[in-house]
C-alpha cells in the first residue's frame, strides 16, 4: 500500500448474527445446538450461540484489508450454508425476523444468558434481534476515544444504509430499523456520551467492576463502543444487512471512516463533537425512515435528504478508500443511494405491499442472504 496509509492501514473484523429458519416454513427454528454441533470442526471459534436458540453469531478472523473481508465471509457464509442445508434450514440476513415472537423463542443453555435474562428480565428476553458488528483496529486507545467521539455523528448514517427491520411480530411497524427499537430499551445501550480522555472511560467501567453492576466491560452495549479486550473500535449500531455485498461495503465504509478520522488526528485536526442529545435526532429519523430520512446537520443548520448527507459522508473518506482500495464498495454505496428499491427494509415493505403475503417477505430475505455468496472470490 501507497501514500498516507503505508505504515497504518486499519485491520477489520466482522461479527453477523444470522437467523435460523426453517426452510420449509420460513419460520425461526431453535436449533443452535445442532448446529454448533455440525460447526464446530469448520468453523472452530469462528461460530457462536446468542441468547437466543434460533441466532447463529458468524466471525470473521481478523482481516488485514478489505479483499481479506471479501474471501472470509463469503467463505463463512458459504460454510455456513452447507451446514444448515443438512439441517434443512436456512441462514437469514435481517435486522428482525418478519412474523416471530419472542415468547415463543428458547433461551440458549449458557451461563452468560441466564445471567443476562436475569439482568433484564422481559427486556433481555424480547432481544430477538440481529445485528452486524464491525471492529476497526487502532493500536492507539487514546486516539481511539478521539476518533469514537467523532465518528459518533455518522452512526446515523451507517443505520440508514443498513436497516433491514421494518417488520416485528406479523405487523409492518412503519419504522425501518424496528431492531433499533427493541435494542434501545436494553441497559447501557444506544449512541455513548462524549467521553473527555481513556482515562474516564477505564474508570467509568472500573467503577462499574467495582461495585458489581457489570463483571467486565463487554457488559457495555454502545452503538460504537471501545472494546474492553482488543485494540478496536467497535461499530455496532447496524441491522444485519441485505445482502453480502451490502455488509463488506459498511464494513469497507467504517474502516475508510476510522483510517480518516485518525490521520486528521496525526495533522491535529478534529472534527466536531456533538453531544449525544444531537446525534439522537438523526438516529430516530434514521431509524423510522432508513435512506428516505431527512438528515439534519446542526453543524451548518441546515435539512437535507439522508441520501445527500450520506454522499457527502462517502465524499468525505473518499481519498483514504481509495488507498484502502476500497472503491469497490464505495461505488457499492453511491449504487444503493441511486437505487430506487432502496435498502433491505425498502425492499422488504415493496413485497409485503406488491403481494400482500408476508410468507413471500421472508422468501426475500432468504433469497437475498445467498445473493453473490458463490460468486464471492
Amino acid at each position: 500500500m501507497k501514500g498516507r496509509l503505508a505504515l497504518y492501514c486499519p485491520t477489520l473484523g466482522v461479527e453477523e448474527e444470522f437467523q435460523l429458519v426453517e426452510r420449509c416454513s420460513g419460520q425461526l427454528s431453535n436449533a443452535i445446538e445442532r448446529v454448533l454441533e455440525k460447526g464446530q470442526s469448520l468453523f472452530g471459534e469462528q461460530i457462536k450461540p446468542e441468547m437466543h436458540a434460533s441466532t447463529v453469531e458468524i466471525i470473521s478472523p481478523v482481516c488485514a484489508d478489505i479483499t481479506a473481508v471479501r474471501q472470509e465471509l463469503g467463505g463463512l457464509r458459504r460454510r455456513l450454508i452447507e451446514i444448515l442445508a443438512a439441517e434443512d434450514l436456512v441462514p437469514v440476513s435481517a435486522g428482525t425476523h418478519p412474523t416471530a415472537r419472542w415468547q415463543d423463542q428458547q433461551r440458549t443453555e449458557r451461563e452468560r444468558y441466564a445471567e443476562l435474562e436475569e439482568e433484564e428480565q422481559d427486556v433481555g428476553r424480547s432481544l430477538l434481534i440481529f445485528g452486524l458488528h464491525i471492529h476497526v483496529g487502532i493500536p492507539d486507545r487514546e486516539v481511539a476515544i478521539a476518533v469514537m467521539n467523532q465518528a459518533r455523528l455518522w452512526l446515523p448514517h451507517l443505520l440508514a444504509l443498513s436497516a433491514n427491520s421494518p417488520f416485528w411480530a406479523g405487523r409492518m411497524t412503519g419504522i425501518k430499523s424496528y431492531r433499533s427499537v427493541v435494542w434501545r430499551r436494553c441497559n447501557r445501550s444506544g449512541l455513548p456520551e462524549v467521553l473527555p480522555s481513556l482515562a474516564h472511560f477505564e474508570r467509568y467501567v472500573d467503577d462499574l467492576i467495582a461495585v458489581g453492576a457489570i463483571d467486565n466491560g463487554k457488559r457495555i452495549w454502545w452503538d460504537i463502543r471501545l472494546h474492553p479486550f482488543f485494540d478496536t473500535l467497535e461499530f455496532r449500531i447496524c441491522d444485519m444487512p441485505a445482502t453480502l455485498e451490502d455488509t463488506i461495503a459498511l464494513a469497507a465504509l467504517c474502516q475508510a471512516l476510522v483510517a480518516k478520522l485518525c490521520l486528521l488526528h496525526q495533522q491535529g485536526v478534529t472534527t466536531l463533537v456533538l453531544p449525544r442529545l444531537y446525534i439522537e435526532e438523526n438516529k430516530w429519523l434514521a431509524m423510522r425512515d432508513g435512506l428516505d430520512a431527512t438528515y439534519l446537520d446542526f453543524v451548518n443548520h441546515r435539512r437535507l435528504s439522508m441520501r445527500e448527507a450520506i454522499g457527502e459522508l462517502l465524499d468525505f473518506v473518499a481519498d483514504v478508500a481509495e488507498e484502502l482500495g476500497s472503491q469497490r464498495e464505495m461505488a457499492h454505496l453511491r449504487a444503493l443511494l441511486a437505487d430506487p428499491r432502496g435498502t433491505g427494509a425498502d425492499r422488504q415493505i415493496a413485497v409485503y405491499r406488491q403481494t400482500g403475503a408476508i410468507d413471500q417477505v421472508i422468501r426475500l430475505l432468504i433469497e437475498q442472504t445467498t445473493q453473490g455468496v458463490l460468486e464471492v472470490a
